[in-house]
């Protein structure tokens, strides 16, 4: 719905973005590259952020930011709806994500431990951005990923009765103490309590050495063709990106998650998970409170991360998806939270696609061409571009040959 038809036409249009790379180092050599043609020099480019975070807003033509068109106009850009629940701040942040190796184990608080947390550091004088800061923001950060390539990950404890047929026969004494807190309780309390051993163990004498051992004795029973191959193969994936850390041992806690193309996943607020290899479009709310747990050289907060994990064993949670057309192909993502939702779509010249009706739609194309018509235009986008399209443009529809991803507040 239009809120504001008398809108000036600048606020009516879509706006072309210009977002910010990340250069982590876990981040691949060529897919950002190749998506918005930039040159392979063999730098790491792990995320593409397209939205208003204050950590990189994506820019605009004109010089200023996204964050700062919110601001001049909240309710032409976001509608009423959306600035009425949330502010004049657009809720969610995009990204694609291309991941060479492991990220962080880590986990996101719910809404009430973020305020909390955040006050509690302010008032201890913690300066804003410092390394050993934990919470950055007020928010909370569920965040949903779909999977372009092949797509791997952990996400959401693994029950008691599997994780220690994953130990048995394991070498090592951190490992024995799990098996001992285990086999005390078989419950989401001997999880926590693993989890309290694992991230304690970090840093102290002799832990790299006794890790060490732990995956030495999975290397064993890999070599001699466990049915616990595929756990097995993660340990040692993370055992030699991160010698010594006892996060490889804390992914035999941890489901596996396996992704094809087109297939989502949905991290909610609490839950243990690390990315580990694969490209993906990921849409969360925007905030920046992670919590590690390994598998990093940043700061570990052991008393907030066991604070604001949810111990429940539960398989990985996949978002609600509806899948609709003839010629073009549109699939449509919900988490069960109210900041955003995503739609992909494979646009056919046969069947132009309507996009998201209202709200902040941020629209990004990742294969081919589209021209996205609204009631005051259009605007050409090609592989690698993207824009925001404000509430008061109305109803946006998108015609071409193209890929795209577009994000929105449901």
């Amino acid at each position: 719905m239009n809120t504001s038809p008398t809108a000036p036409v600048f606020l009516a249009s879509a706006h072309r973005l210009e977002n910010t790379v990340q250069p982590y180092d876990w981040g691949s050599h060529d897919h950002i590259q190749d998506l918005l043609g930039l040159p392979r020099d063999g730098r790491p480019a792990a995320e593409l952020w397209l939205g208003a975070h204050p950590s990189a807003p994506s820019r605009l033509s004109a010089g200023s930011t996204l964050a700062d068109l919110i601001a001049t106009a909240p309710v032409e850009v976001l509608g009423r709806r959306v600035a009425d629940r949330f502010g004049p701040r657009l809720p969610y942040l995009l990204k694609v994500l291309a991941a060479r190796r492991a990220l962080s184990l880590q986990v996101h608080p719910r809404p009430h431990q973020a305020r909390a947390g955040y006050h509690r550091e302010n008032r201890a004088g913690t300066a804003p951005g410092a390394p050993h800061r934990s919470f950055h923001d007020t928010e909370h950060k569920p965040e949903m990923l779909v999977a372009l390539t092949p797509f791997e990950g952990l996400a959401g404890f693994r029950s008691p009765r599997a994780v220690l047929e994953l130990l048995d026969g394991l070498d090592g004494e951190l490992v024995g103490r799990i098996r001992g807190a285990l086999d005390g309780t078989r419950s989401s309390a001997g999880l926590r309590a693993a989890m309290e051993l694992l991230v304690a163990a970090r840093g102290t004498a002799g832990c790299a050495q006794d890790v060490a051992t732990t995956v030495a004795s999975v290397r064993a029973r890999a070599a001699a063709g466990s049915p616990s191959d595929r756990a097995d193969a993660t340990v040692l994936q993370l055992a030699d990106e991160h010698p010594g850390d006892p996060g490889a041992v804390t992914s035999l806690l941890l489901n596996r998650v396996s992704l094809e193309p087109g297939e989502a996943m949905f991290v909610p607020a609490g839950e243990v998970h690390a990315y580990l290899s694969g490209l993906g479009v990921e849409v969360m709310a925007a905030s920046d409170n992670v919590l590690r747990a390994g598998l990093t050289t940043k700061h570990v907060d052991a008393d907030a991360l066991v604070e604001c994990s949810a111990f429940s064993p539960r398989p990985p949670v996949r978002p609600d998806t509806v899948v609709a057309g003839t010629e073009s192909l549109v699939t449509s993502y919900r988490a069960p939270v109210s900041e955003f939702a995503l739609m992909t779509a494979d646009v056919h010249p046969a069947e132009p696609v309507a996009l998201a009706p209202d709200g902040p739609r941020v629209v990004l194309v990742l294969d081919g061409a589209v021209r996205l018509l609204t009631e005051s235009g259009e605007t050409e986008l090609r592989r690698g571009e993207s824009c925001l399209v404000p509430d008061a443009a109305g109803p946006v529809t998108a015609d071409g040959a193209a890929h795209l991803v577009c994000a929105w507040v449901p």
